[in-house]
């Protein structure tokens, strides 16, 4: 398989074999050729060179419809949501049922509700609007929609990327049931320990090529890490150790939101990262929102250097100039202009480093968004190219490259390696490592608590609302911040 755009190729070099009543797990870094090779599969777009078989015959869709009818569903890794639609008709959209002509919109709410409860969603309510819902909500819509298609293959980019840990569970169980029912199943993850957990054989891209497959029970974890990189990696990050603190630059007192965020209080000194662990839904990206003023809170108070800060006339435009910096969790949606160049992407919030009487220089906002790109090594053809071109992870660097730029003093980063390969992950965690070393003062929200314990100074955990006492980071593991979070500790 191959597949060039314009003068990058995508993919050089590309064999696969998935077999029926498997689970495939497909590996590498971000621009690997991943994405590109699930898109070919899904009927996105055609191969340069190359052939596919399905089933022993030759399959070559149209699009993707073509390819769905004929028993290939996608999950893609940046949702494909109607949001206007219901939790129900995004879920069947295509392939709603009918009764003389007409859509039966009650039977198509029972075949939802029947779908999410195999995945362990039982409380979402088929009628919602899908704009309504948060994040893991809009992920069990996307993998309730490829179990609804009652495919042969079905395609999984990131699926568990935004999903608590319950329903990770859950769809692990939904999938072993599609398997012994001798469906195929390609799986994208960046988390080697979910691919020990799912997957039976594995196929490594590296640079557009496939360089390694077969069994996992023959390959260590090490063994696919070089073959990912291409060399060993490099020892685990111990960055925490050395870092002093400096004045307070953040204080936050009794922080709500209702109904998620019930009371939060905090203080961010320059020169500590501060992360926030977890469950989905437990109230970590109201707060980060609320002190970004993206949301307005119902009570508490917040003091950026000390000075109070009125939360009802709190606006983003207001903590930008306060020297605050926001990480979304959401890329796709509000976290980067897609359509726009990745120079666009990078100054967004700083257009008059590279503007003068109203007029944008180009040059110099090429050289400044190269300079904010270049220690997070993006994969990508230049500063003009579109962002919607980038694989996840290179999309991601960009948006962290955006808050280089801006350089604010407070950065709120919210899930900031979602989707991201290990050398990635080690790029974005090395530049805040960095930014915490001169100075900057990070909040970090991750749903990864093994992300928390190796980059963060301090932890604090949200449970039900309620934000804990931070403790030094040395004091915590996993299980007891499970405890706290679940609150049996």
């Amino acid at each position: 398989m191959a597949k060039r755009f314009g003068a990058t190729a995508a993919l050089s070099g590309v064999d696969l074999e998935v077999r029926a009543g498997e689970v495939h797990a497909l590996i590498g870094e971000n621009g690997a050729g991943k994405s590109t090779l699930m898109n070919i599969l899904a009927g996105a777009f055609p191969p340069d060179e190359g052939t596919i078989r399905l089933d022993a015959r030759e399959f070559a869709p149209r699009n993707e419809a073509d390819a769905r009818r004929r028993g290939v569903a996608h999950i893609h890794q940046e949702l494909s949501l109607c949001p206007h639609l219901s939790v129900a008709e995004n879920i069947l959209l295509g392939a709603e049922p009918s009764r003389s002509g007409l859509v039966d919109f009650e039977a198509m709410e029972s075949r939802a509700a029947e779908i999410l409860g195999e995945l362990g969603r039982e409380g979402l309510d088929p009628r919602r609007r899908v704009a309504a819902l948060g994040l893991p909500d809009r992920q069990s819509v996307e993998i309730g929609r490829a179990l609804a298609a009652d495919a042969r293959l079905i395609l999984m980019d990131e699926p568990t990327s935004r999903l608590p840990r319950e329903s990770v569970a859950r769809l692990f169980e939904v999938i072993d049931r599609l398997r012994r029912r001798g469906l195929a199943v390609l799986y994208v993850s960046h988390f080697l320990e979910e691919v020990r957990a799912i997957a039976d054989r594995y196929t490594v891209l590296r640079d557009g090529r496939s360089v390694s497959s077969g069994a996992l029970s023959d390959v260590t974890d090490a063994e696919l890490v070089e073959r990912m990189l291409g060399h060993a990696a490099a020892p685990p990050l111990a960055m925490s150790a050395r870092r002093k603190t400096g004045e307070v630059l953040l204080e936050t007192e009794g922080i709500s939101l209702p109904p998620r965020l019930v009371s939060a209080s905090l203080t961010l000194s320059r020169g500590e990262i501060l992360g926030i662990a977890g469950l989905v839904g437990s109230g970590r990206t109201e707060l980060l929102r609320c002190l970004f003023g993206l949301e307005r809170p119902a009570a508490g108070h917040i003091r950026l250097r000390g000075r109070e800060i009125p939360a009802a006339r709190l606006t983003s435009r207001d903590q930008i100039r306060g020297g605050l910096g926001f990480l979304s969790e959401d890329r796709q949606r509000e976290g980067l202009a897609l359509p726009m160049s990745i120079a666009d992407n990078v100054t967004l919030t700083r257009l008059d480093a590279c503007s003068r009487a109203g007029w944008i220089d180009l040059g110099r906002q090429d050289a400044l968004a190269d300079r904010a790109v270049r220690p997070l090594r993006v994969r990508a053809p230049g500063p003009r190219a579109p962002v919607v071109r980038l694989s996840g992870g290179n999309r991601q660097k960009v948006a962290v490259a955006r808050l280089l730029h801006q350089d604010p003093d407070v950065l709120l980063l919210d899930e900031p390696a979602r989707g991201v390969d290990v050398g990635a992950r080690e790029d974005i965690f090395r530049e805040i490592a960095a930014l915490a070393e001169s100075g900057k003062a990070v909040l970090m929200v991750s749903s990864y608590v093994p992300e928390l314990l190796e980059v963060c100074d301090t932890i604090a955990v949200m449970r039900r609302g309620r934000l804990s006492p931070a403790r030094p980071a040395s004091t915590w593991t996993a299980e007891s911040i499970l405890e706290q979070a679940v609150g049996s500790g």
